[in-house]
């Protein structure tokens, strides 16, 4: 939403008159003539380019105007760049002749220049046109180009690249692994812009460049990379950055652009033996016989091992830290690409990885490093013959139980599940056991994570498994409200605890109740389905039902709960689903009272209860008892509504021999006597105090279950008969206590009667109460006994004939 303000000048913008337009043209052309742009003139270029962007529809620039504006893509102002590009980009592409003019003068170009041709570039011949300027204006001498002339064109490169990578051919593949070669391993050592040691006596003729410098103060004795520092910097040491803050997508790319637009030469065809020649490359003393791309990989891995040891220097400032711990990252990960590419390469990689990770792993301040290292051990650790479980252990185990309140470690160790989901499965099974672990970034940020666990529950449910993570998804909640209590334990003293009047962080400190949060924090699977005091545990987090981050936490649970109803259902065995049955019904009833969150739950189990036994109907006969027991405690018609009316419609539909053979009269008497002493006792009492009046709906379900097991076993009409009788009676007599409602009550009667008037006829009922499945899922259009398909073939011909 805009403010007042914003949407005024919007308003203005989009209804301005075309004359006031054209005034306002010629006028900001007049100012763009002046050899001094000043404030006015930045001010009109920015409400030309509100007018431009309200607008839905592009407009089309006076001639003149446009020709200035592209002439300011070259001003000293980066301002005037950056404004006249993003004009521009709001005009429809210009008619080539401009634009051919400022790309023929590649030297000349600038980033905000380059883009615009990338964006108005109205072909792929335009973008190949523009690619081949580039990189072939890479190839000239350094004196031939202005000073900076280079900088823009390993982003534009790389923005081109990602929109079309048809646009490069081998040949420029070729060019730029020498480029990338030259600038990554022979930048200049010696600092740029003529820093010198300073004194009295400094004067032009005693200003020599000095040598670039090691974050912990050190001269560079080595070449130059991304962490030398210095006072200036040359333009081959800013290529130097550049390149290597490309060079990651350069190698997971670059051998499969444009493939078929030119032949390889004879360099490149050593690339089939590239193993071979990388094995060489390890004992030979000069990489210069090497064809670029393996001579590019060879450099990669020189580079990132020199930034590795750079790493292991103590930075003086602490940004420069931070600067370590990224190009450690990239490092990593530009190793990992390079032994993906050339496998031979992973053993003499592999040393400087192992002892990068044991010098990093007892600092959880590096996990963010970690990770890649992790990925590394993930891809090549088989190969190499490396024990990973140490790797796993702190990734899986350490990292959510310390930082699970890292956004950013969250964000990317679950990127590095949902990638490797394949992987870990195959190289590192044991990754599933830590999913209690998991989940607590789940629990302390829910809304950033949930789509990630959208993603990776459905891997994670295993028979093993299902039961336990139903459990943890249903105390989600209570997850979260102890993660924000273990957090709180630390930072408020523990005299203050009781004066704030926190009273789950007093339980959480006590240790009488110790073993239940440690549960709730637990590492791995396997300590248990759940805990047999859950009831104690909720009421001890009571006070943190209405804390937003456990209130987030509950929103989640039942979208994560359908979709692991729907994947248990495909991975689970009918023994399986049969004690989910029994946690359904469990677990109605314990549950943190948090609002909303319990009538969710009962939606969710409702409907995959119905699900299952859909699915398998024998389930109702082997549950038969726990379903009984259920729907025979009166309290569940008023505390669990939607779960108890659901569990009476699956006794009353599948509890027959129809559905499965083992039903016997004895089962399908006693549960009609279950349902009839509860269907009795709430329409013969007004309702327990604290409670509301039954649904219309519970009772209806009711009676249906009743003439649905009275259908089937004659000798219980006569009783159901009986109750309908007395039913219509008590209506006729006046209001009811069990029930508010006037029309309620005349839907509830006519129900009643229509089952009364259909049991009078058992064998009619039966058909019409319980159909047999051909009923159900009819065929007679393809019937060949009926007369239908004759029917439906005669009309289809008059409705076809001339």
């Amino acid at each position: 939403m805009y403010s007042l303000g914003s949407e005024s000048l919007i308003k203005q913008a989009r209804e301005i008159q075309e004359t006031e337009l054209q005034k306002f043209y010629s006028r900001l052309v007049k100012l763009l003539q002046l050899k001094e742009l000043g404030h006015e003139t930045v001010d009109s270029l920015q409400r030309l380019h509100l007018i431009l962007s309200a607008n839905k529809y592009a407009r089309t620039l006076p001639s003149d105007l446009q020709q200035r504006l592209l002439l300011l893509l070259s001003s000293p102002s980066e301002q005037l760049q950056v404004l006249s590009s993003a004009l521009l980009r709001e005009t429809p592409p210009s008619s080539g002749e401009e634009l051919n003019n400022i790309q023929e003068n590649v030297s000349q170009l600038n980033t905000h220049a380059a883009a615009l041709l990338v964006s108005q570039a109205r072909s792929r011949t335009d973008l190949n046109n523009l690619c081949a300027q580039l990189v072939h204006g890479l190839e000239g001498r350094p004196s031939d180009r202005p000073t900076r002339s280079l900088m823009f064109t390993l982003p534009v490169l790389n923005s081109i690249l990602r929109l079309s990578r048809e646009s490069l051919t081998e040949e420029h593949v070729t060019i730029l692994n020498k480029k990338f070669v030259d600038w990554l391993r022979y930048a200049s050592i010696l600092q740029g812009g003529g820093a010198s040691l300073g004194g009295f006596f400094t004067g032009p003729r005693s200003r020599q460049p000095l040598p670039t410098a090691e974050l912990d103060g050190s001269v560079s004795g080595d070449f130059f990379t991304v962490l030398c520092v210095g006072q200036g910097f040359t333009e081959d040491q800013w290529m130097n950055v550049y390149s290597f803050s490309m060079l990651r997508h350069w190698l997971l790319t670059y051998h499969s652009v444009s493939s078929g637009n030119s032949t390889m030469d004879a360099d490149d065809q050593s690339e089939v033996d590239g193993s071979v020649v990388s094995m060489v490359s390890a004992t030979s003393s000069s990489s210069r016989l090497l064809p670029p791309k393996e001579r590019l990989r060879e450099k990669a891995f020189q580079y990132c091992q020199r930034l590795i040891e750079q790493c292991d220097r103590k930075a003086q400032k602490k940004s420069d830290t931070e600067l370590q711990k990224a190009c450690m990252v990239e490092a990593v990960c530009i190793l990992d690409c390079v032994c993906v590419e050339d496998p031979s390469m992973v053993f003499r990689t592999f040393p400087s990885i192992k002892a990068l990770f044991s010098r990093l792993s007892s600092d959880l301040s590096y996990a963010r490093v970690l990770l890649p290292i992790a990925q590394f051990y993930l891809n090549h650790g088989e190969m190499a013959a490396v024990d990973c479980e140490c790797v796993w252990k702190l990734v899986f185990a350490h990292f959510p139980a310390e930082l699970f309140n890292d956004p950013f470690l969250a964000h990317e160790l679950l990127r590095f599940l949902r990638q490797n989901l394949d992987g870990l499965r195959l190289r590192a099974p044991e990754f599933i056991r830590f999913l209690p672990n998991l989940l607590k970034f789940l629990a302390w940020d829910s809304s950033a994570v949930v789509d990630d666990f959208v993603d990776l529950l459905p891997s994670l449910v295993t028979e093993g498994t299902a039961v336990e993570i139903l459990h943890t998804l249903l105390d989600l909640p209570c997850l979260s409200a102890t993660l924000v209590l273990q957090l709180r334990s630390v930072s408020l003293p523990i005299s203050e605890s009781s004066s704030r009047g926190l009273l789950p962080l007093d339980a959480f400190r006590n240790p009488a109740f110790r073993g239940l949060f440690l549960f709730l924090l637990r590492v791995e699977t396997g300590s248990g389905h759940t805990i047999d005091r859950l009831s104690t545990l909720h009421d001890l987090l009571a006070e943190a039902a209405d804390w937003p981050r456990v209130v987030r936490c509950a929103q989640v649970v039942p979208v994560l709960l359908h979709i692991y109803f729907n994947t248990v259902v495909t991975v689970g065995q009918e023994k399986l689903l049969a004690h989910l049955i029994l946690v359904m019904l469990e677990r109605s009833g314990l549950l943190l009272a948090i609002p909303t969150y319990s009538r969710e739950i009962h939606r969710v189990f409702s409907c995959h209860l119905l699900r299952l036994c859909k699915l398998r109907p024998s389930l109702v006969v082997d549950q038969s008892h726990e379903l009984l027991e259920f729907a025979g405690t009166t309290a569940n018609v008023y505390s669990k509504e939607e779960v108890y009316t659901h569990v009476v419609w699956v006794l009353g539909e599948y509890l027959s021999a129809a559905s499965d053979s083992r039903c016997s009269v004895a089962l399908i008497t006693s549960c009609f006597e279950t349902l009839e002493a509860v269907l009795f006792e709430i329409t013969s009492s007004a309702p327990p105090p604290g409670t509301v009046c039954p649904a219309p709906k519970v009772i209806t379900t009711l009676m249906s279950a009743l003439a649905k097991l009275a259908s089937r076993s004659h000798d219980l009409i006569p009783r159901v008969s009986l109750f309908f009788s007395k039913l219509r009676t008590a209506a006729r007599n006046g209001s009811v206590a069990w029930c508010a409602d006037e029309d309620d009550l005349v839907a509830i009667v006519t129900r009643g009667e229509e089952l009364w008037f259909l049991l009078k006829a058992p064998g009619v009922a039966q058909s019409v109460l319980t159909p047999p499945p051909h009923v159900l899922t009819p065929r007679w259009h393809r019937d060949t006994n009926l007369a239908m398909p004759l029917q439906l073939r005669v009309l289809t011909r008059l409705t076809h004939s001339q």
